[in-house]
């Protein structure tokens, strides 16, 4: 069964850095997509960062030149972030999709909370 594993959250004052791990297990084909979204409270889910295997990367536009999204090495992402701010508080969301069928993949969340 496939599982994602995410560490890395936790509290952390403005201007801080964090870096949030995945790794992708269970199955034994690569992953085709990896990235991150996150969800504040009451907000929808918004898109953080993806990282194709091929190279390509997309940036929501609050967090570029402050996050960095890592390569993708034996099904494990990471997410570097740095310039942490209060509105960065929320759950982050490790999202894979697994080749041969492109299936779609979800983590349990890991809380990233950012004190003023």
């Amino acid at each position: 069964q496939v599982q994602l594993l995410e560490s890395g959250g936790g509290l952390v004052q403005a201007g801080g850095s964090l870096t949030l791990s995945c790794e992708a297990s269970g199955t034994p084909f690569d992953t085709r997509v990896m990235g991150w979204y996150r969800q504040a409270p009451g907000k929808q889910r918004e898109l953080v960062a993806i990282r194709t295997r091929t190279g390509s990367t997309t940036y929501s536009d609050f967090v570029k030149g402050r996050f960095t999204i890592s390569g993708i090495v034996r099904n494990t992402v990471s997410l570097q972030m740095n310039t942490l701010k209060s509105e960065d508080t929320a759950v982050y969301y490790c999202y894979a999709q697994i080749t041969p069928i492109s299936a779609d993949y979800w983590g349990l969340g890991t809380q990233v909370t950012v004190s003023p």
